[in-house]
């Protein structure tokens, strides 16, 4: 019982994101635009150059069978999502779409390769996060994509 309430006392006094970055999870902030995400550096632990069509960072897996883009698009029309995404082009058959006033995911698969991609609207903005790994291996990234996907913010 002791030991419970030392342990608790503990970790309740240690921030959140401290237990996240031992986990292995570190927040990336973009400076010039504020967009923000948890990334999980013991798996994308290589930068690479910076993507086309926005600002922001790409980074790979050791191996490179995985890519993580994080980008800030700019939307100076300030465009809805839905209006975006149709401006945007998609490639067509896409397996799952998912448009709200505040952001669209929309994902596929290309090459055995799933692709996964959302954007939030944020002020004169489309804050981005592309993901794309083996399809082979989905159930092993569903955790991975969902915990990043949720933690993009701006």
């Amino acid at each position: 019982m002791r030991f419970r309430l030392l342990m608790t006392l503990i970790f309740s006094s240690i921030p959140a994101v401290v237990l996240a970055e031992g986990a292995g999870w570190q927040r990336f902030v973009m400076p010039t635009t504020g967009t923000n995400v948890e990334i999980p550096v013991t798996i994308f632990s290589k930068e690479a150059e910076l993507p086309d069509g926005g600002t922001g960072r790409r980074f790979y897996t050791d191996d490179r069978r995985a890519n993580l883009t994080v980008q800030s698009v700019a939307n100076p029309e300030n465009d809805s999502p839905a209006t975006f995404l149709a401006k945007k082009n998609p490639p067509p058959g896409i397996t799952y779409k998912r448009v709200t006033p505040n952001f669209f995911v929309v994902s596929s698969i290309r090459n055995d390769r799933i692709w996964y991609n959302r954007c939030n609207r944020s002020g004169g903005y489309m804050d981005c996060v592309l993901i794309n790994y083996p399809a082979a291996e989905k159930r092993q990234w569903d955790g991975v994509v969902t915990r990043i996907s949720h933690s993009l913010a701006h």
